[in-house]
């Protein structure tokens, strides 16, 4: 029987847990909560004992239902969400609650350390051009890289940032509670701004930004690759875990890499589309580019070697979460008494027999600002153009059509940075599990979607299929032959009109609305 590797991948609404085969099968799967803090000022935060209990339970539950599994296990492999930062001393404990990747608290602090007397785009031209000629990029000021993070302990609470050992990426950090050892990968790293990026076989920190960020360089973990194995899982916590001692952890790679993994897509120039809690539409590309006003920039990828577009939308899936827990089941006066457990089946019912253009309601996602193609810590979502002829259906319709008009926006300047067409985009995260929502995007972006089977498995099949790499199960160039493809979408001709005409009205929310946006929440 084949050997399994143990994939982790904690997701910003919780972790899930996977048996992973190295021909990329999952075997199982399961998934459990967590809870998340969002603050006044712009803080969100998670507790990073929750995520750890939630894992716990997570890997139980999968290792009590296939029995005979553990002792399969070769190594451990983990995945997470990307931009977060987690203060741990000397003894590995954290001494305050995770940061993750939709804070902006640290924007002041951020733009401190990019400021200068001639701007580009609010930047620095000195400082402007070092980051992006060293890394490819430059910390947003937004406030919502960890670089931000770390400069907003470092103001506000001092204490903390004199006890920390080590500022690390949440993936790392369960790396650091699985082996005890604090490392991160060449590609976690990245959003911190701090490493020469260059040659993409020798990354390493850079001198000259180090001092840029006023950072202390021994608070950030050494560096190794995506594949490499950490070292072997602590005995007290296999033992607390029930899995065989000695067993090897590979670093494993953020959530974006990961996905792009396990949908397949790892040539070049081909893409995928992830639409979960938040969404990003990207490819793997051979050099290093950097479009700053639309931030976007090549990265480095797990991929050894390689370099992907890295981009993002703040709110995409969180979108049809925010529906139902803020407007259709709100928990006040007017709650009801009943409610549907799983309601997105019943969405995808009422979206299916809505006309197309939801009667030319739009709806901006952007609920907690956008990152990607523009970067707009202070700009909100909202309903545009509704009548009393508006029903609930369209509103959720006008939502599924409302995130795929962003990423149709990210995709034009998607495509300009990578110089060509891209077509036949890999879907994956739950949001590919809505037949309808495939089909809103192959007609809005006048593309072909292709929908890979169990797309919210995509990041556990891909940190499974690194780990396997990692210790020798399989290897790179095989991965596009394990993800097989379920369903695919092509546009519909009869809606390129009505999609036409109201994305380019979308586009004018944004550009006519941007100033009422900074004035109402610039605080």
């Amino acid at each position: 029987m084949d050997e399994l590797i143990l994939a982790v991948d904690l997701g910003t609404s919780g972790p899930k847990v996977a048996l992973v085969t190295p021909h990329g099968e999952v075997v199982d799967c399961r998934t459990t909560a967590v809870g998340m803090n969002v603050l006044p000022g712009g803080g969100v935060e998670q507790d990073p004992d929750e995520w750890w209990r939630a894992i716990k339970q997570a890997m139980t539950e999968v290792l009590v239902g296939n029995p005979g599994a553990k002792e399969r296990i070769a190594a451990i492999g983990c995945t997470s969400q990307w931009s977060g930062t987690v203060a741990v001393d000397a003894d590995g404990h954290h001494l305050m609650n995770a940061i993750i990747w939709m804070d902006s608290r640290g924007a002041p602090h951020v733009q401190k350390i990019t400021d200068g007397l001639l701007k580009i785009e609010g930047y620095g031209v000195r400082r402007l051009i070092t980051w992006l000629r060293l890394t490819g990029g430059i910390p947003v000021r937004s406030g919502k890289d960890p670089i931000a993070h770390i400069l907003y302990i470092k103001a506000v609470h001092p204490d903390i940032y004199r006890a920390t050992h080590k500022f690390l990426e949440p993936k790392d950090y369960l790396n650091l509670r699985f082996t005890g050892r604090a490392a991160a990968s060449y590609e976690s790293i990245t959003l911190h701004w701090l490493t020469d990026n260059r040659d993409i076989n020798n990354i390493h920190y850079h001198d000259e930004l180090i001092r840029m960020s006023t950072v202390d360089r021994d608070k950030l973990p050494d560096l190794r690759a995506a594949s490499d194995v950490l070292g072997p899982i602590r005995p007290e916590v296999a033992e607390e875990l029930g899995l065989p001692p000695g067993l090897p952890v590979v670093m494993g790679t953020p959530d974006m890499h990961s996905a792009a993994i396990g949908s397949g897509a790892v040539a070049d120039y081909e893409p995928h589309l992830y639409i979960g809690t938040s969404s990003w539409l990207t490819c793997h590309i051979p050099y290093k580019k950097t479009d700053l006003f639309h931030n976007l920039a090549s990265l480095p990828s797990a991929v050894p070697g390689r370099y992907f577009i890295a981009t993002e939308q703040e709110t995409a899936g969180a979108c049809l979460t925010f529906l139902r827990d803020n407007i259709l089941y709100a928990d006040d006066e007017l709650a009801r008494k009943e409610r549907i457990d799983n309601v997105y089946p019943v969405f995808d019912q009422m979206v299916a027999r809505t006309p197309p253009g939801s009667e030319k309601l739009i709806f901006t996602p952007w609920l907690h600002g956008e990152r990607t193609p523009v970067d707009n810590p202070y700009v909100r979502g909202g309903f545009h153009n509704l009548s009393l002829r508006s029903t609930r259906a369209h509103m959720i319709r006008a939502v599924f059509e409302g995130v795929a008009y962003n990423t149709r926006w990210l995709l034009r300047y998607v495509e300009k940075f990578a110089g060509r067409r891209l077509d036949n985009i890999r879907f994956i995260g739950g949001g590919a599990n809505s037949d309808i929502w495939c089909q809103i995007h192959a007609d809005v972006l006048d593309r072909t979607i292709m929908q890979v089977a169990n797309p919210v498995e995509a990041n556990v099949r891909g940190v499974g299929l690194l780990a396997a790499a990692g210790v020798g199960l399989t290897k790179f160039d095989q991965i596009d032959q394990a993800v097989r493809v379920a369903n695919v979408y092509h546009p519909n001709p009869d809606n390129r009109g009505i999609y036409d005409e109201l994305f380019a009205a979308y586009e004018k929310v944004y550009t006519q609305n941007r100033g009422i946006y900074n004035r109402l929440n610039r605080e």
